[in-house]
């Protein structure tokens, strides 16, 4: 039998999913094996990926590379909830699947065998055979001579911060924002450690090293590899070489920690006390940041202070990152809903017909305001405005048509009230025959909440707007 990685997405994510799989398939006596892709891609705006030939050795890809995608249709699927060696030797023996496919993060943490010693996949992540080009970047990491003893801090900027899902929310705890990393630096040169700064803004990490001391991966060479697998693998490997990883809630650094059998540190500093030192930070030396780091320190600090701000406070936070950040239309849907909340039921209705407005007349003709589909957007399994929705439905109760716009969308897909919403939007169609978006929003109503999986079933939802048209 076979236990095999098919993820699609960034280094980080396929090298942890493969040590997860191959420690499991050393433990189990199975068979391992992975898919990589064998042309050069750009995954989704936000992650670029080697070919398989530039990651790994020719031997390591004889044995266990499975192509460029595998049938997943033939494999069962691991982790979400617990499994024993027997549960899988009972599937074995019945032959009808090849294998299973590993991909999830956590699906060690879901693996019971016993009192046995827990599987490390640090042991695997060293077993893999890596190219010629890789082996010399981990090589020449490992020469490097510390300073003294290090905490590595990885400041990623990348797709949360500057791309496309800064608009998401969700990921926001995987990044610590840079407005953060002096007062990290200082607490750990406090606690006797030096800090080695990764990240991919060179602007930023200069200007940090300037401010405090910390040291960059180009004051040990990391400028010597043009080659961006070989500059990352050789930060990976500096990192896996620190005493201590602070790095949120970053794969790429989970992997560093797997490679040096680091354990990723707690966070310095805890939520509350951290969002009072970004505010404090960027009221003070914010025009120092791009743009977009700054913007992305507010969001922080927001989300993490959501249940406890005041209206009037999560409104002003709210309001500078947007003006930092203006194209990000997260930020005005929580505006909304915080007005909202609070029962400033016209503000907030304001900043939505704006939005609508302004994406209405941008778009192509058949799309979805991207900001419709912002609110009902599940990523990892959350959803970011689910708990605005009744925040919207007071609104829509209270006659504001473009929050009932809002809400009747809500209801159809996250709620999966359909009755519901679709009534709400006739009633906004009846109000207003020739608004295009209310008309959309009534056929998307129509169609009920959107199937997860099963292509019938997928089908079928489509073949609902057809009834509206």
């Amino acid at each position: 039998m076979l236990i095999a990685v098919n993820r699609d997405d960034g280094l980080g994510g396929r090298l942890l999913a493969m040590a997860n799989a191959k420690s499991l398939a050393d433990r189990l006596g199975y068979r391992f094996g992975f898919s990589w892709n064998s042309k050069a891609v750009t995954d989704q705006q936000s992650h670029t990926v080697d070919v398989v030939e530039k990651i790994f050795s020719a031997e390591f890809i004889d044995r266990y590379w499975l192509g460029d995608k595998i049938k997943a249709s033939k494999f069962g699927v691991l982790g979400g909830a617990p499994f024993t060696p027997s549960d899988l030797d009972a599937v074995a023996r019945q032959g009808k699947l090849r294998g299973w496919v590993c991909d999830h993060f956590d699906v060690l943490d879901y693996f019971r065998d016993g009192g046995a010693e827990p599987v490390r996949r640090s042991e695997a992540l060293r077993s893999f055979g890596f190219s010629r080009e890789v082996r010399q970047a981990l090589e020449a990491a490992g020469k490097c001579r510390f300073p003294g003893p290090m905490a590595a801090l990885h400041l990623r900027s990348g797709d949360i911060i500057y791309g496309h899902h800064r608009r998401r929310l969700v990921f926001a705890e995987k990044a610590i924002p840079s407005t953060l990393a002096k007062a990290i630096v200082a607490e750990l040169s406090a606690r006797g450690l030096r800090t080695l700064l990764i990240g991919q803004d060179r602007t930023t990490l200069d200007y940090l090293k300037a401010e405090t001391g910390a040291w960059r991966t180009d004051d040990f060479g990391a400028g010597e590899f043009n080659d961006e697998t070989q500059h990352t693998f050789f930060e990976m490997a500096l990192m896996a070489r620190c005493q201590q990883i602070h790095a949120g809630g970053s794969i790429y650094a989970a992997v560093a920690s797997a490679m040096g059998d680091v354990p990723s540190a707690a966070a310095v500093f805890g939520n509350s006390q951290a969002s009072g030192i970004i505010l404090e930070e960027l009221r003070k030396h914010g025009s120092d940041y791009h743009p977009l780091d700054a913007a992305f320190g507010y969001q922080w600090a927001f989300l993490a202070m959501e249940d406890d701000l005041s209206p009037a406070r999560a409104r002003e936070i709210l309001e500078r990152a947007s003006a930092l950040d203006p194209a990000n239309d997260a930020y005005d849907l929580k505006f909304a809903a915080v007005c909202f909340r609070q029962g400033d039921h016209a503000a907030g209705e304001a900043r939505l017909k704006s939005l609508m407005g302004s994406q209405h007349g941008s778009r192509t003709r058949r799309r979805i305001l991207p900001m419709l589909e912002l609110l009902i957007k599940v990523v990892g399994g959350r959803c970011m405005f689910t708990r605005d929705l009744e925040a919207f439905l007071a609104a829509a109760r209270a006659g504001h048509p473009h929050a009932m716009a809002c809400a009747a969308y809500m209801l159809a897909d996250i709620a999966g009230e359909a009755r519901q919403a679709l009534e709400m939007a006739t009633r906004l169609v009846e109000a207003e025959p020739n608004n295009r978006i209310f008309r959309q929003i009534r056929r998307r109503a129509a169609q009920g909440k959107k199937p997860r999986s099963g292509r019938l079933a997928k089908a079928r939802w489509r073949l609902g707007l057809l009834r509206w048209r």
